[in-house]
């Protein structure tokens, strides 16, 4: 990795490590970071074909790794897709994907946005910021690591509207004390 995309995969460690395992907006992601089986990719693709490209490669990768070394890929993407809707639009294109290579129930795609914006929230609204990352981010999860981490946890339903009530008790000035945006 050059020292810019090391810069970029920082930042998403420090968002991982102070928002999403910090703030415990999502309780199974301490677990993975913590035994190191985390795969951080930061693409150099500057255009949705490029993205596409990167995701089908990890994609494949994870398909095929053992899960007790690489449970799950964050796929960065700094320099593309810095529109929230064109984004949307290559998650969509990047289920297909999943369908198209026979893992729907396999592999799960989740993504969060720097400008993610809830389909009934002002862009304002702090409680967006718990799908908030520093730079577009395809997260890569195993379906069977979900089902464990959800069987472990009895009311993970539960977990948005906790996320919800614990964003808005933080509010934007503890948000940006977090400092987990882009550094460059």
């Amino acid at each position: 990795m050059s020292p810019e995309q090391q810069q970029v995969a920082g930042d998403v460690r420090r968002w991982l490590e102070r928002a999403v395992i910090g703030l415990n907006l999502c309780p199974f992601a301490k677990a993975v970071h913590v035994k190191q089986q985390v795969r951080y990719v930061v693409s150099e693709a500057d255009d949705a074909a490029g993205v596409l490209r990167d995701l089908g490669a990890e994609v494949a990768l994870i398909a095929q790794s053992d899960p007790a070394l690489h449970d799950t890929t964050l796929l960065v993407v700094p320099d593309a897709l810095a529109d929230f809707l064109s984004f949307n639009d290559v998650v969509a294109q990047g289920e297909r994907l999943l369908r198209k290579r026979g893992l729907e129930g396999v592999i799960q795609l989740a993504s969060f946005h720097p400008r993610f914006v809830f389909a009934d929230a002002a862009e304002d609204d702090v409680t967006n910021c718990t799908n908030r990352s520093p730079y577009p981010v395809l997260h890569l999860l195993r379906e069977a690591s979900i089902e464990r981490a959800v069987a472990a946890f009895p009311d993970a339903a539960d977990i948005y509207e906790a996320n919800m009530a614990k964003l808005r008790e933080l509010g934007p000035q503890g948000w940006a004390s977090l400092g987990v945006g882009p550094s460059r």
